[in-house]
C-alpha cells in the first residue's frame, strides 16, 4: 500500500474505488445540502469542508443545494446566511440550486409511480397510520386506503396539488412493503399537504415533498456522483436506492449515498430546533450571538475560517459518533490569532497607578512591537505618563515568593516601559484600594540599551495611561452550557444547563492606537486574550468580544 492510500480517509476510499472501478474522474461531482430554515453551525461546518474539500482534492464541481421542501421554517433569510457562511470559509459552489428547481419533475415522477401501482394517496389521520405501521418487532398493517385505484389515486393527487383539501386530510405513499424490517420502507410518505408561502415558488404549490423523496432525485438530476451525509441517514441509503431505481436511466449518473459520523462538540447544542429556541425564547440576542455554536456566531466572536477549516482537519471523518472536547476548537483558534493578531495593551479591571517621582505633565511615546510572530517586525507608538490603569489583580500590598507581579516594596516592569517600585496606597472609606503609588527608574526604559535597561525583574505587567486611554465596552463571553454533553440527558430539558454567567459586560480602557478600529478587527489583549471589534460598534463607541482566553482555563476548572 502507498504512503498515499494510506493517508486517505474512508470517504476519499470510497471515491478512489469508484475511479478504480471504471469512474471517470470528470463525472465526479459533490453537493453540500442545506435546509433553509435556521443558520449553519459548526457540524455543518465540517461537512462544508468536507464536500468542498473533497472537491478542490479531485478538482470536481460541488453544488451548494438548498433542501427547500417545507415552507413553514424556511425562510430567504436563511438561505442567504448560508451563502454568506460557505463563502466566508472560503469555498466557492459549482452551482446554486434549490429542490424546488426539481418540484415538477418530482411531480410528474410521482405521477408516474402512481401509474405504475407503486404509490396511493392514503387518507388516514397521523395517528392511524402511527398505529397501522408497527414496530421494529411487529410488522405493519396494510392502509384501508393502499389498494385505491390508480384513477383515483391520480385525482386525488391532483386535486392535493391544486389547493382542495386541508392540510392533514391525505397523503401520497411510496407502495413497498408494509412487513419490510426497515421501518422506512414501509410504505414511506412522499408528499404532505403545505399551505404555506414558498420562499421561491410562492403559492405555486399546495403539496411538497417529503427529503427522502426529493434528495435522492436531485442527486440523479445534478449528476452528483458521491452524496455524503452523516451516520444517522444510514438506514434511509435503501431508502435512497429504492426511489432511484425507479426513475434512473441506463447509461446515466447513479448518486451513491454514503455516511460519516457526526463530531459532536462538548458544551455546544447542535439541534437547530434548539438552537431557533434559544433565539425565540431570548436566551440568546440571534442566531448570530457570539455565544452561539453557528458560523455566524462564531464569526462576529472572533474565529477565523482557518481556524475552523483547521478544526474540521484535526477531528477528521469518521464511521463512529463521538463527542470531541470544545478546549480542542479553542486550541485551533488560538493557534491561528496568535499568528495573526496585533498584541495591544488593555486593561479590563482598572486601578489607577501614580508614578510619583514622574515629571507632572510630561509624556512619551513609547515603541511597542506589534506581534513577535511577524516575519518583518513592525512597531506601534504608546503614550505613556505620570497615571496609569493597571487590572486589578496585578497588584497585591503583601504577597508570597511566588507572586511575581507589582507588591509594596518590590520592582516590576511595565510593558514596552519603565521598572517601578511599589510604594503605598491609597484606600476608601471601605478600604478598597483607590490607588497605587510608585516610583519609576528613569534609566531603565525597555530598549533604551542602558546599562540601567539591562536589569532583570521577574515580573512584567501592562498598563494603559490614563491621560490617553479610550473607553470601550467590552463583552466577555463563557461557554453558553456548564455541561459537557446539556443534550445527553433526554430527561433534563437542556435549558437547565446554560451558563448563568454566559456574558458579562465591562467597561475597558485601551490604548489609543485602537480608536480607528473596524468592526471585525481581532487583537490580542497583552495578558488577557484575544478580542474582536463587535458589529454594535458605533463611531462613538467601541464594543469588542472575548473570543478566546490565550490558554485553556476551564480545564483546569473541571479537574478541580
Amino acid at each position: 500500500m502507498s504512503t498515499k492510500e494510506k493517508s486517505l480517509n474512508f470517504i476519499e476510499q470510497i471515491i478512489e474505488d469508484s475511479l478504480k472501478e471504471g469512474m471517470s474522474p470528470e463525472k465526479l461531482h459533490f453537493r453540500f445540502p442545506p435546509e433553509p430554515n435556521g443558520y449553519l453551525h459548526l457540524g455543518h461546518a465540517s461537512s462544508i469542508c468536507l464536500n468542498f474539500g473533497l472537491g478542490q482534492k479531485y478538482n470536481a464541481p460541488v453544488n451548494l443545494r438548498f433542501d427547500d421542501t417545507n415552507p413553514s421554517k424556511e425562510e430567504q433569510e436563511f438561505v442567504d446566511a448560508i451563502k454568506h457562511d460557505v463563502e466566508w470559509l472560503g469555498y466557492k459552489w459549482a452551482n446554486e440550486v434549490y429542490a424546488s428547481d426539481y418540484f415538477q419533475q418530482l411531480y410528474d415522477w410521482a405521477v408516474q409511480l402512481i401509474k405504475e401501482g407503486k404509490a396511493y394517496v392514503d387518507s388516514q389521520t397521523s395517528e392511524e397510520m402511527a398505529q397501522q405501521k408497527g414496530t421494529p418487532t411487529t410488522v405493519g398493517v396494510n392502509s384501508p386506503y393502499r389498494d385505491r385505484s390508480v384513477e383515483e389515486n391520480l385525482d386525488l393527487f391532483e386535486r392535493m396539488k391544486n389547493g382542495e383539501f386541508e392540510e392533514g386530510t391525505h397523503i401520497l405513499r411510496a407502495k413497498i412493503d408494509m412487513a419490510h424490517k426497515n421501518m422506512l420502507m414501509r410504505d414511506p410518505i412522499m408528499y404532505r399537504i403545505i399551505k404555506k408561502s414558498h420562499h421561491r415558488t410562492k403559492d405555486k404549490w399546495c403539496i411538497y415533498p417529503m427529503y427522502d423523496w426529493a434528495h435522492g432525485e436531485s442527486d440523479y438530476l445534478e449528476s452528483i456522483s458521491h452524496s455524503f451525509c452523516t451516520l444517522e441517514f444510514l438506514p434511509h441509503r435503501e431508502l435512497y436506492d429504492w426511489f432511484l431505481d425507479q426513475v434512473c436511466e441506463e447509461g446515466k449518473i447513479r448518486p451513491m449515498q454514503r455516511e460519516f459520523a457526526r463530531r459532536n462538540l462538548s458544551h455546544t447544542i447542535v439541534s437547530k430546533r434548539k438552537l431557533a429556541k434559544l433565539v425565540n425564547e431570548g436566551y440568546v440576542t440571534g442566531w448570530d450571538d457570539p455565544r452561539m455554536p453557528t458560523i455566524s456566531g462564531l464569526r462576529r466572536r472572533g474565529y477565523t475560517p482557518a481556524s475552523i477549516k483547521n478544526y474540521a482537519d484535526t477531528i477528521g471523518i469518521a464511521k463512529r459518533d463521538n463527542l470531541i472536547d470544545v478546549s480542542l476548537l479553542e486550541f485551533c483558534v488560538r493557534e491561528d490569532l496568535n499568528k495573526i493578531t496585533p498584541r495591544v495593551m488593555a486593561v479590563l479591571d482598572p486601578v489607577k497607578l501614580v508614578i510619583t517621582n514622574y515629571p507632572e505633565g510630561q509624556e512619551e511615546w513609547l515603541e511597542a512591537e506589534n506581534n513577535p510572530e511577524e516575519e518583518v517586525m513592525t512597531f506601534r507608538k504608546v503614550p505613556f505618563s505620570k497615571e496609569l490603569y493597571i487590572e486589578r489583580e496585578d497588584f497585591k500590598e503583601e504577597a508570597n515568593s511566588k507572586f511575581f507581579r507589582l507588591t509594596l516594596g518590590k520592582e516590576v516592569r511595565l510593558k514596552n516601559a519603565y521598572i517601578i517600585k511599589g510604594e503605598s496606597v491609597v484606600k476608601d472609606e471601605n478600604g478598597n484600594i483607590t490607588e497605587i503609588h510608585v516610583t519609576y527608574d528613569p534609566e531603565s526604559k525597555s530598549g533604551s540599551g542602558t546599562e540601567a535597561s539591562k536589569r532583570k525583574v521577574k515580573g512584567t505587567i501592562h498598563w494603559v495611561s490614563i491621560p490617553h486611554a479610550i473607553e470601550a465596552e467590552v463583552r466577555i463571553y463563557d461557554r453558553l452550557f456548564t455541561s459537557e454533553n446539556p443534550d445527553g440527558n433526554k430527561e433534563v430539558d437542556f435549558l437547565e444547563h446554560i451558563n448563568p454567567q454566559s456574558l458579562e459586560v465591562v467597561k475597558g480602557y485601551l490604548e489609543p492606537s485602537l480608536k480607528e478600529s473596524k468592526i471585525g478587527d481581532k487583537f490580542q489583549f497583552q495578558r488577557l486574550g484575544y478580542f474582536c471589534v463587535d458589529k454594535d460598534s458605533t463611531a462613538d463607541k467601541l464594543i469588542f468580544n472575548k473570543t478566546v482566553g490565550l490558554r485553556d482555563t476551564w480545564a483546569k476548572l473541571e479537574q478541580k
